[in-house]
């Protein structure tokens, strides 16, 4: 087969895997959320994980201001938006692990059903 050939099936097999894990987030997301939106979801997800963002920024600011460095107000300031934003990052997560799993397992198992018929097809099983 030509190289060219070879070129366009893998393309044609990458976007079938892409589509189909993309199709498989969609199902995940509309089977976990029972209808409800995604916004109202993840806004209350990131009310309650506020307080674990200014819990993060709090250490990161102490931290810094017990370095006992010189100049450390713009570096404190720094710290405490990055300390804030991780510390939102890692409650947010947390909050909505179970729609991130159950989105997750959706797209695995029709990324998997696409390879399943792709091996097929390039593995023909002749019971004959």
């Amino acid at each position: 087969m030509e190289p060219e050939g070879k070129i366009r099936r893998r393309l044609h097999y990458g976007r079938e895997l892409f589509n189909s894990g993309l199709s498989g987030l969609r199902n995940g997301r509309v089977a976990h959320l029972q209808r409800q939106p995604l916004y109202g979801v993840l806004s209350e997800s990131a009310r309650g994980a506020l307080g674990l963002a200014a819990i993060g920024a709090c250490a990161a600011l102490a931290g810094s201001c017990l370095s006992g460095r010189r100049d450390r107000s713009a570096k404190a300031v720094g710290y405490g938006v990055a300390g804030g934003l991780v510390g939102m990052l890692l409650a947010l997560g947390w909050k909505t692990r179970e729609l991130t799993a159950c989105m997750g397992r959706s797209a695995l198992k029709e990324m998997g059903a696409v390879r399943d018929q792709r091996w097929l097809e390039n593995h023909p099983i002749d019971y004959a």
